[in-house]
Order: C-alpha cells, then sequence, then structure tokens
C-alpha cells in the first residue's frame, strides 16, 4: 500500500477497531515491557550518509549548507561548493561493502545488551529501510540493502529485541539552510529527498535550538504531519519494533493529535502481534502513564517512580562516525549504567558504524569490556528493581540532558544499590584496598556477604554506623565491584 489516503484511512480503522483510542486518557496505564525493564540495556545505532563525511556530528547534512559553520568550509574544502556537490551526492559513496548485521548483533550480545535500536530514519531523510513512501533509502542507493531489516532478522536469532528509532519529525526543517544559498535543496528534483526544508527566523541558524523547544513555535503544516503520520505507521507495519523511540520537535503542540494516533496504531497493532512494546519520547511529548521517558545524554538525580531510559554514546562528539571522535572508557559506560538502573532506569548506549559498515575499534573494545564486566556482574543488573535509597557517597550526577560526558570522580566511599529475590546489590563504584565501609546498612539484618568475580569475603560484620567487609586481596581494577548481600 503506497497511497497516503488509503494508509490514513487504514490507521483511523485499526485505531476504531482496537482497545487503544487516540487520546491521552485511553493510552494511560499501557503496560511496560518486562522483557524492557529486567534487560535494563541497550544498543543504539547512528549509521547514514553522514559518516561518509565524517566531520563534526551527524547535523553535517543542515550546516554543510551554513556558510560561516566549520561544516560550510569543510565541505567546500574536501568536497566542492554545494551548488556542485550537495548532500545527495554523498549517497553513492555510502556503500556500506562491509555491513554484517550477524557480527553487529553478535558484538551487542557479548556486550549483554538485550536489545538493540538503529536508526531508521535521521533528520536528514534517508530511511535505512524500504518503504513505499521515501524512495530515497538504503534498500535503493547507498548500500542498496534493507539494513534495519536485516538487523530486526539478526536479532531475531539472536533472542535480541529489536527497537526502532525515528527522527523524521525535524526534517520539516532540518535542511532549511540550504535556502539561502545556491545549491541542490532549492532544486526540484530533489524536493522529495529535502523536504519542505522550512525557512523562517526562527528556524534559522542556532535559533533553531530554542524554537524546538517552544511548543508553539513554528508548527508543520497538515500536509507534512499527514505524510509523518503516515510514514511512522507503515515503518511500524514493516518493522514490528518492540520500542519506537521519538528524537525532538515531537514536543511541539501541533503535533500532539498525530503523536496519539502513532500510540494508539502502535499499541493496537502490538495487541494483533501478542507482543510487548512501548515508546521512548523526550521532554514533555507525552505523559508518562503512556510511554517511556527517556533523558538524552544525562540522567535523574534519585529514584524515579516510573522507569525511565538514558540514551547516551560511547562516542563524546558526535552520534554518527567522525574521524576524530573521542571515546568514553568502558569503566565510565559501567559506573552510568550502575547509577541509572539503581535510579529505576535503563541505558541505551549508541555506537557510529564507519560508512563501509564496520564498528570502530574503540567502540568495539568498550563494548567488550562491558560485556566481561556484565558476564561477572550482571545478576545486580538484570532483572532488578531498585532499593529503599539509590546509593551513597558525595558523587551524583547533575540533572538534565547533556551532562554526562565528563567522567564522574567516583571513590570508594561511593555505592549504588540494586536488589531482587531477598538480596540486595552493592556496587563499590570505585574499589580500593580490602576493607570496604556501607553507611546505608547500618541498620540492616545482614545473613551473609560475597564478592561477585573471583573475590572471597573474609569477615563482615555490622556497627551502629555501617556495615563493613573485608575482602581476601586488593581488586585487580577499577571498575565497580559489587557485593552480593543476604537481607533477613
Amino acid at each position: 500500500m503506497s497511497d497516503e489516503k488509503e494508509y490514513l484511512k487504514l490507521i483511523d480503522d485499526t485505531i476504531a477497531a482496537g482497545n487503544y483510542k487516540a487520546d491521552w486518557s485511553s493510552l494511560s496505564g499501557h503496560k511496560l515491557p518486562s522483557w524492557y525493564y529486567e534487560g535494563k540495556f541497550g544498543i543504539f545505532i547512528h549509521w547514514g550518509i553522514y559518516s561518509v563525511p565524517a566531520y563534526a556530528c551527524e547535523w553535517y547534512p543542515r550546516w554543510m549548507y551554513a556558510p560561516g559553520a566549520r561544516e560550510y568550509e569543510y565541505h567546500v574544502k574536501n568536497f566542492g561548493d554545494p551548488s556542485v556537490f550537495g548532500y545527495k551526492d554523498f549517497i553513492p559513496m555510502f556503500k556500506g561493502e562491509n555491513f554484517d548485521a550477524s557480527s553487529w548483533v553478535d558484538l551487542f550480545a557479548e556486550a549483554g545488551a538485550k536489545y538493540v535500536m538503529p536508526v531508521c530514519e535521521h533528520h536528514d531523510g534517508f530511511a535505512m529501510y524500504e518503504t513505499s513512501f521515501n524512495r530515497w533509502n538504503a534498500a535503493k542507493m547507498g548500500p542498496c540493502r534493507d539494513v534495519a531489516l536485516e538487523i530486526k532478522h539478526a536479532c531475531d536469532k539472536r533472542g535480541l529485541e529489536f527497537c526502532a528509532s525515528d527522527h523524521r519529525a525535524e526534517h520539516y526543517f532540518f535542511m532549511n539552510m540550504g535556502r539561502t544559498i545556491d545549491c541542490d535543496v532549492n532544486d526540484e528534483a530533489y524536493s522529495d529527498f529535502y523536504g519542505p526544508a522550512y525557512l523562517c527566523p526562527e528556524l534559522s541558524g542556532t535559533e533553531v535550538f530554542k524554537t524546538i523547544d517552544d511548543v508553539d513555535a513554528c508548527p508543520p503544516d497538515k500536509d507534512f504531519l499527514d505524510d509523518w503520520l503516515v510514514r511512522t505507521c507503515e515503518m511500524i507495519d514493516r518493522l514490528k519494533p518492540s520500542i519506537l523511540y521519538f528524537d525532538s520537535w515531537i514536543q511541539n503542540n501541533a503535533f500532539k493529535p498525530y503523536l496519539k494516533k502513532v500510540c494508539a496504531y502502535y499499541y493496537n497493532r502490538a495487541d494483533e502481534w501478542g507482543r510487548e512494546v512501548t515508546i521512548n519520547f523526550k521532554h514533555d511529548s507525552m505523559p508518562k502513564d503512556v510511554a517511556t521517558y527517556d533523558v538524552e545524554r544525562g540522567a535523574l538525580t534519585g529514584i524515579a517512580p516510573s522507569p525511565w531510559q538514558t540514551d547516551t554514546a560511547i562516542g563524546r562528539l558526535s552520534w554518527g562516525y567522525i574521524k576524530d571522535n573521542e571515546f568514553k572508557p568502558s569503566r565510565q559506560i559501567i559506573c552510568d549504567l550502575i547509577d541509572i538502573v539503581s535510579k529505576n532506569g535503563m541505558l541505551l548506549l549508541n555506537v557510529g558504524p564507519k560508512p563501509d559498515g564496520t564498528i570502530t575499534d574503540e567502540e568495539t573494545l568498550v563494548l567488550k569490556e562491558v560485556g566481561a564486566w556484565m558476564k561477572i556482574n550482571g545478576e545486580g543488573i538484570y532483572g532488578t528493581t531498585p532499593w529503599k535509597v539509590f546509593g551513597e557517597g558525595e558523587v551524583n550526577n547533575v540533572a538534565g540532558s547533556f551532562m554526562d560526558n565528563d567522567e564522574k570522580e567516583f571513590t570508594s566511599s561511593d555505592y549504588r544499590f540494586t536488589c531482587k529475590d531477598g538480596y540486595l546489590y552493592a556496587f563499590c563504584m570505585k574499589p580500593a584496598g580490602v576493607d570496604f565501609c556501607i553507611r546505608s546498612l547500618k541498620d540492616v539484618d545482614v545473613i551473609s556477604a560475597e564478592v561477585l568475580g573471583g573475590y572471597e569475603v573474609s569477615g563482615f560484620s555490622g556497627t551502629e554506623e555501617e556495615l563493613r567487609i573485608r575482602i581476601d586481596k586488593e581488586p585487580a581494577e577499577d571498575k565497580p565491584l559489587c557485593f552480593k548481600i543476604r537481607l533477613r
């Protein structure tokens, strides 16, 4: 089905016949998937045309058309003026000749991840899956493969949940800097790729970031919203994702009636499939009892009443591949994971593959090291719930998005807690020496204490101030150490 009117009718008919209607009261209380809450850890993938220039970040396609921007200067120097070489001209260079979905998913499984989420369409408008509504897609151009579907099949074989991320909402304005210069954005032959590229002062330059935060500013028109609705629902039907993730701008009030339809359509489809699903959203796009709240490159400062998620990246400078990215060490990722889980959250960790379809050596190493740690300590992560406090010590997050690039300066006095099956898991975030003191357990009746990972507890005792635990040897590394404590 490729006719927009027919698909709009299908959407309405599916909602009319289903249990979920397009209003928040009907959608509220939708159950969080048990596999998601128990799995805790997933992999995000930003792979697209933007990996070819591999410069600055995945917003390269916008800024390469903005004179004065570093991306524009880089583009002119390395590829030519945008009037001669536009963003579309990178597509033949985006070959993905070494892309192997099974190898990717094997690596993600080795890392301990339980779900995998490729970006199926980024702001640039290039779909990474076959679709009837967008001829600019990876199945027909570039790699000439249905990348998302191949990842889905690999996930199915390995028992990982396949999820899908959609960033198309921002395509309404994303390429609009091309309206300010002589370039292919203004060529009608490519209007179905570059999109409306709607230009106004509020959405130009860096002013766009402030405008996105204003829920009433510069609403997209009905044609774009109908198109967005149809494309999103077709992606749901083609890929049947276990999570549907939305990036920014769906918080704009113009999206609200369409967003309710997407939620109702997706949840009704999932009922037909017999699957547990959810939606990830940012900001205040939806009520938190309708879908799962997500914090981009940040975390919460305490235990949240509802499960939530952090999406962040191993790369500090970009979500997609760039040649000079900087990478977080595995220790930082592990500490972030523990901290997030202790506060009732899940972690979605991003990699940015190269244009040939290989994952960088740096990200591969981090994933393998995280996986090695998870094999030993994963029982304190998977299937756990928060304890009465998330942890102790002086180190905590700063609230808000884009706050997690710097590694936290944990000490041996910093702990995080989870619990499961009558056990408390106490993670010392930076172990040192053989003696450990946990102040939060001063009034807790402890039956037994052990350490995960080849250490022995040589003794433990409670005092009026703390629980003291001694182990038989000093930890061999500074990654978090997990105590498994039996409570009476």
